[in-house]
């Protein structure tokens, strides 16, 4: 069992206040693009907000809206609200700005946790790792937990204590898993480009 995380707790600031998960995307908002991905693959679908009033319309009764426990702190203290609702074992975790997320990747990471037995699962493209478009372990939880009431909110401290393997852009290539999956859209400039992209998801 695989459950869907987003993480759409972000002040949105250079987006000029513009709620970047509600963003209309090719006729439907992102967020409701994400959830339809994720329901390929998923049982259950966890969106993580500062306000639930802002999502709630637009999810409706396809996702459980959980509000962040520690707002204002980033991914980590979404993935702690997340990781305290999980049906399962495993999480999708991925970041509200990213239209292309690959329920393929996704699948792909997943079966390499399986096989490998790691805390964490991501994908590296451009040689760089991509934190919010992995798979989780729940185990993760305690040092999640620990991080914050330590004061330490970046995710690659995670990254530290946990074991965790990379998904080289080579075998995502080598499956035809359009890499482009990981885009994000953090500015309006951003979001026109993404826009006019054909990603084949």
């Amino acid at each position: 069992m695989l459950t869907g995380v987003i993480l759409a707790g972000g002040q949105n600031r250079r987006m000029g206040g513009r709620v970047k998960a509600l963003l209309p995307f090719h006729g439907e908002p992102v967020i409701v693009r994400q959830i339809g991905r994720m329901k390929r693959i998923c049982d259950q679908i966890i969106v993580v907000t500062r306000d639930r009033d802002l999502f709630s319309q637009t999810v409706g009764d396809s996702a459980r809206i959980v509000e962040d426990r520690i707002p204002g702190k980033g991914p980590l203290s979404g993935m702690h609200a997340a990781f305290s609702e999980l049906n399962s074992q495993d999480a999708w975790v991925v970041g509200c700005d990213m239209p292309f997320i690959s329920d393929r990747a996704a699948l792909l990471m997943w079966e390499q946790k399986q096989e490998t037995g790691c805390d964490v699962v991501v994908p590296k493209i451009g040689g760089r790792i991509q934190p919010l478009h992995g798979i989780y372990d729940v185990r993760c939880t305690h040092h999640v937990t620990g991080l914050l009431q330590s004061g330490q909110y970046r995710v690659k401290e995670l990254f530290n204590r946990v074991k965790w393997a990379a998904v080289e852009e080579g075998r995502f290539l080598q499956q035809k898993i359009d890499i482009r999956f990981v885009v994000n859209v953090n500015t309006p400039e951003e979001y026109e480009e993404a826009l006019s992209l054909k990603v084949h998801s």
